[in-house]
């Protein structure tokens, strides 16, 4: 779905780049998207603009036939103070400790993937969570955090300097549609965050799980939010049947056509950008567990497989046989 633009701002973000043929493919922090840039940019970390970027032609990772993911979602924790019915997350998984948290970390930044979204569980409840960020970002990665946002509020001054971006989720509007998934205060605690994150001048948008449940209001009131709000944007995200939002698929999956048509009227009339991840474009995504082992997504995301630990950067590489090149 693309981005609604009526009003797009030009600022200057991190993005990371990589040299392909005679283009460059960046990936966006903030959106977590993938663009063809058309013209040759250096590898690896580059200050642009937000609208340059918005209006360059967005692709598939798959399309771009690379050795290594695009980007990957790292999840170094399985921890988390909310209990979310669709979390993705396996909590069988056990935490490796801090001295492999590093390693992973390393890993990854030798690695030439573009762009590391860190997610959980709950990121924020690490400690060591700045210092993993300064390890991806010397590697060269674009680094984006991925939060229910409780703990934001006291963690934003520290991620200012180092993170590119942060995406906080929202299950509704106000507290009583968003509380009623992630638990009583949620809310409140998460939009001290989304403000606490714009002071400090990181870009921010909001993340909110599609249902067959949510309604068209409730929609239209999250982005009416955001822009009261000033983020940088709203995402739905198709609800995936992976880990416990498996029990949900029945009756809350929507088709990809089912979602486009919910939101075909804000791509054009919204305050604010509003895209959809579509299921098909969670196909092949590549996720590291906090036990360090890689795991991807089938490529229609209706399931997601194990690979193999990662014991060195070579084992992010792509290959035909696991389905995501």
């Amino acid at each position: 779905m693309t981005p609604s633009t009526p009003t797009m701002t030009t600022t200057m973000r991190t993005f990371a780049a990589r040299k392909h043929c005679d283009e460059s493919v960046i990936h966006d922090p903030l959106t977590g998207l993938t663009h063809r840039a058309g013209i040759a940019l250096g590898s690896g970390r580059v200050r642009l603009s937000s609208s340059d970027v918005a209006s360059w032609p967005e692709i598939h990772p798959a399309a771009v036939q690379t050795d290594v993911p695009i980007s990957v979602c790292w999840s170094p924790l399985v921890r988390c103070n909310l209990a979310c019915p669709y979390c993705l997350d396996d909590k069988a998984v056990l935490e490796l400790d801090r001295a492999e948290r590093y390693r992973i970390a390393n890993l990854i930044a030798e690695s030439q993937v573009l762009g590391v979204d860190i997610s959980g569980g709950e990121p924020l409840l690490l400690r060591d969570l700045p210092e993993l960020i300064d390890v991806l970002v010397a590697g060269g990665c674009a680094v984006s955090v991925t939060t229910n946002g409780t703990h934001l509020a006291r963690r934003a001054e520290a991620l200012a300097t180092r993170v590119d971006a942060v995406r906080i989720s929202l299950d509704g509007p106000d507290a009583r549609r968003h509380d009623q998934w992630r638990g009583a205060g949620s809310f409140d605690h998460a939009i001290a965050g989304i403000r606490a994150a714009i002071a400090q001048g990181i870009p921010t948008q909001i993340q909110a799980v599609l249902l067959r449940s949510t309604d068209q209001g409730s929609i239209r009131a999250t982005v009416d939010l955001a822009a009261t709000l000033g983020v940088s944007g709203v995402t739905f995200l198709q609800m995936l049947p992976i880990g416990e939002g498996a029990a949900l698929a029945d009756a809350e999956q929507l088709s990809d056509n089912e979602a486009l048509a919910l939101l075909a009227e804000l791509s054009t009339t919204a305050a604010v950008p509003v895209r959809l991840r579509t299921r098909d474009a969670a196909g092949g995504f590549t996720v590291i567990r906090a036990d360090g082992h890689l795991w991807r997504n089938q490529p229609d995301a209706h399931a997601i497989s194990s690979l193999h630990p990662l014991r060195t950067a070579s084992d992010l590489a792509l290959t035909a046989r696991d389905g995501s090149a």
